[in-house]
């Protein structure tokens, strides 16, 4: 999947040498998200938008 545009939180600056965050990357073609280490390029998880949203709605109570 190099046809992804990965993006990372605007919070995960690079001050202080701290690089550690989760990009992720929602392609045009499928519906789901893939999501990676910053400091690690290769292996990548693929879930589903309607499984990630899930995550997401209960991470952030």
């Amino acid at each position: 999947m190099n046809d992804l545009q990965w993006r990372r939180s605007s919070r995960s600056g690079t001050a202080g040498g701290n690089n550690n965050c989760v990009e992720v990357a929602r392609p045009a073609t499928e519906p789901t998200v893939h999501l990676r280490d910053s400091k690690n390029l290769g292996p990548t998880l693929r879930f589903a938008n309607s499984a990630f949203a899930t995550f997401i709605a209960k991470a952030t109570r």
